[in-house]
């Protein structure tokens, strides 16, 4: 696990160039995306690089970490309308190409195919990563198995209040999400995560410095063998 302490800007402008440096390196590039608001200066960052000519996302194919069960794709809270609205209708990719979980319809079946799917388009290059104040990372919550692929999970009381705040009130939140899990995130060959500010201080401890425990589920990561933490001043504080 490498660790990089860097200012916002920096941040968002690095791990744009570790998403174009294996774009630009694979004939048929396959990413994993998150949602949120620690990936958008990332998401700025590309297509601002689409747009000059430093990277195409021609022959990209993208999966999605996760999203709310309940919600249509066209709802402005559901993370397809988040991926098209920040990334997808900014660059040159094929729409076809963008794996979203579906939160609505046969939603069960499409999650239990989605490792499939994922194994038959070559494998995740390199899978972003945002971190929940609790170190849940997707929606694998505390005491998520280890071996967990994708699913569907109920969400913490901490996860809906942390999120009520993109929403115009606590109770729209869904309390329900599909995920992937814990073994898929970790089949990544590359794994890049973002955490910022003082309320992710105490979960950026439990990922660097914890016991491996499935009570802090990003712990896992320290297993792995192409991960790299990106961390502003305030997050890294209780690692010092």
């Amino acid at each position: 696990m490498i660790v990089k302490v860097l200012k916002q800007a920096d941040i968002d402008s690095q791990m744009a160039e570790e998403f174009i440096k294996v774009i630009n390196s694979k004939k048929h590039p396959v990413l994993g995306l998150a949602t949120g608001t620690s990936p958008l200066g990332v998401y700025a960052n590309l297509v601002k690089a689409n747009k000059e000519g430093r990277v195409s996302f021609k022959n990209v194919t993208t999966f999605n970490l996760d999203e709310y069960v309940g919600l249509e794709g066209t709802h402005n809270q559901s993370y397809r309308y988040f991926m098209n609205e920040n990334l997808f209708n900014h660059i040159d990719i094929d729409k076809s190409k963008t794996n979203v979980l579906l939160g609505v319809g046969d939603y069960v079946s499409f999650m239990k195919k989605y490792d499939k799917m994922i194994e038959e388009a070559g494998g995740i290059d390199i899978q972003i990563l945002g971190i929940g104040s609790d170190g849940h990372i997707a929606f694998n919550e505390p005491g998520t198995p280890f071996d967990s692929l994708t699913h569907e999970t109920a969400l913490t009381e901490q996860t809906i209040k942390d999120n009520s705040r993109l929403f115009n009130d606590i109770s729209e939140v869904p309390t329900r999400a599909v995920t992937m899990g814990l073994k898929s995130i970790m089949n990544a060959r590359k794994i890049i995560l973002v955490a910022t500010g003082k309320n992710k201080a105490k979960a950026v401890y439990g990922l660097i410095k914890g016991p491996i425990t499935e009570e802090m589920p990003c712990s896992i990561l320290q297993k792995h063998p192409d991960c790299t933490i990106y961390v502003d001043e305030e997050a890294y504080s209780l690692v010092k």
